[in-house]
């Protein structure tokens, strides 16, 4: 049974900082990329980033370009998303998804065979 934990998420005033972590189980964690997407109240699910099992393919949307930073540790079976300068709209729930290696790093929600059950971030002004 694959399960996602996330965990790390929380109250922050604007330009903090929060680490997010997902743990891992059930699956051969170094055979899928790993993703984290964010979910705002009355919006869509929306691509954060994205790594392969190698840290030099990782993907950003730009609104995040130089903040985040997206990486995994295969040892530990564990996802982070290091979030810099922080903003009032990063505020949203966020989600770890893990999908079977492809060539191509995924971006859709429906591209992900798991998730997790999401974090709370909220960013104050």
């Amino acid at each position: 049974q694959v399960q996602l934990v996330e965990s790390g998420g929380g109250l922050v005033q604007a330009g903090g900082s929060l680490r997010l972590s997902c743990a891992a189980s059930g699956l051969t964690f170094s055979s899928y990329i790993m993703g984290w997407f964010r979910q705002a109240p009355g919006k869509e699910r929306e691509f954060v980033a994205a790594i392969g099992w190698r840290a030099s393919n990782a993907l950003y949307v730009d609104s995040v370009k130089g903040r985040f930073t997206i990486s995994r540790d295969n040892a530990k079976n564990t996802v982070y998303l290091q979030m810099n300068r922080l903003k009032p709209e990063d505020t949203a729930v966020y989600y770890c998804a893990a999908r079977y290696i492809t060539v191509l790093v995924p971006t859709t929600p429906n591209e992900y065979n798991y998730w997790g059950q999401g974090t709370q971030v909220t960013v104050s002004s």
